[in-house]
């Protein structure tokens, strides 16, 4: 495994440790997941991007759009 050392300021370190505590993980658990999760966030906006002029051609301008067409 390798390791990631990155500098936070005070007020990002207290809100870590705060959101850490309240799902029950550590600091670097919850940091990693963040981590994690980020790139897959990335691509979903990306493909959003591409997609959202032929999504509003169709008349869906919001995510509640499409699932009441796919629905």
């Amino acid at each position: 495994m390798a390791t990631l050392t990155i500098r936070v300021d005070d007020r990002l370190d207290a809100e870590l440790r705060e959101a850490a505590a309240r799902t029950g993980t550590g600091k670097s658990a919850f940091v990693r997941e963040a981590v994690r999760r980020q790139p897959a966030l990335a691509r979903l906006d990306q493909l959003r991007r591409r997609v959202a002029p032929f999504a509003e051609a169709h008349g869906w301008l919001t995510d509640e759009d499409v699932f009441r067409e796919i629905s």
